[in-house]
């Protein structure tokens, strides 16, 4: 029997917003946390989902983010800007990015916006879908505190660093791309230690460099691309430091305070992110980029599948986990379902779909 809650979305996120207003977040600052956080349930990425209210209630009562920011945008030049955090929930920074994104984008084709002075902004893919709904391919990216090993290294010195595309698909929903340039996000280890899982064979070591399986021993992360193959990974991770915090000025991955497991949940972090959005209209024209997408998508949905299987793009498998948890609801592990205070129901398996 699963350890985990099936709970109704609206209930979920109605308890899911009481427990961030009565940390001390504003109303705005909570309702895009929220929606980030369902964004990640919804879709089956449980480990940036609602199970972070537990750190987001700790790190705004002790004051490592400010609940009622006062954040800022300014304007840098025609297609770019940056918004001030003001050390807020980083996805209240990231959803105004984007937003300001999009607006430039239909002034001038294409709009990048940095964000400085903010905080963990959870799915990177939350906020690329929203250029992508709004008629743009969409890019988002962070860096984030030292988990993952570089190639050949012993230690760790990115963080799980995500990189996340969106663009609209001709149908209801989006393609999309959100992941990880870690083995695996940190999150989910951290899942599966609630929930008593196993990890997967090769994405973490422990602290004498040796691979495990067991999440309570598992110290570093491993690149994507496998023992061979990971300086990939390792290059794409540096892809997000470069956007996020070196092109803002803000803390290097390896001179990040870590998000977990330490004493001092008081002082801000001063991380950075990259939002970008670009307006098909002003390349090849709405049109052209319609057509070129249903040709696409249709062709790699046709294209020939191994025994048993199907080819998917981008974002199918979590759009179909979405329609069942909004009809069935939203699957929780133990320690979340506790600290908001929700009755237990067995919940059957929930694998979680394309996380970052």
């Amino acid at each position: 029997m699963s350890l985990q809650t099936l709970v109704a979305p609206d209930l979920l996120e109605a308890r899911v917003e009481n427990a961030l207003r009565n940390a001390g977040a504003a109303q705005g600052s909570a309702a895009a946390a929220v929606r980030a956080m369902m964004h990640a349930s919804l879709i089956g990425v449980d480990s940036h989902g609602v199970r972070l209210v537990v750190h987001y209630d700790r790190v705004l009562r002790g004051g490592r983010v400010n609940g009622t920011p006062n954040l800022s945008v300014r304007r840098t030049a025609a297609a770019t800007a940056v918004v001030d955090g003001d050390n807020a929930l980083g996805h209240h920074a990231a959803y105004v990015a984007m937003d300001k994104a999009i607006e430039l984008a239909r002034e001038s084709g294409i709009g990048a916006v940095g964000v400085i002075r903010s905080s963990h902004f959870g799915a990177a893919g939350a906020y690329a879908r929203v250029a992508a709904e709004a008629g743009m391919i969409g890019f988002a990216t962070t860096n984030s505190d030292k988990v993952v090993a570089p190639f050949q290294g012993r230690e760790p010195f990115h963080g799980t660093n995500p990189l996340a595309f969106a663009a609209p698909s001709g149908g209801a929903r989006p393609w999309l791309l959100d992941m990880a340039t870690s083995s695996i996000p940190l999150n989910r280890l951290l899942l599966c230690r609630s929930l008593g899982m196993s990890l997967p064979a090769g994405v973490a070591v422990d602290e004498a460099g040796q691979p495990t399986t067991e999440p309570f021993e598992g110290r570093t992360l491993l690149p994507l691309g496998g023992v061979d193959f990971s300086f990939k990974g390792a290059a794409l991770a540096g892809v997000a430091t470069l956007l996020s915090a070196i092109l803002q000025g803000m803390t290097l991955d390896h001179a990040l305070m870590p998000m977990v497991g330490t004493d001092d949940y008081s002082t801000p972090r001063e991380m950075g992110h990259f939002l970008l959005a670009i307006d098909p209209d002003r390349f090849g024209g709405r049109g052209v980029f319609d057509e070129g997408m249903s040709a696409y998508l249709e062709a790699l949905r046709s294209a020939p599948a191994q025994e048993g299987c199907e080819v998917l793009a981008p974002g199918d498998r979590e759009w179909r986990v979405e329609a069942a948890r909004r009809q069935n609801g939203i699957p929780i592990d133990p320690d979340t379902a506790a600290f908001l205070g929700l009755s237990r129901s067995p919940a059957a398996p929930a694998g979680n779909a394309g996380e970052n």
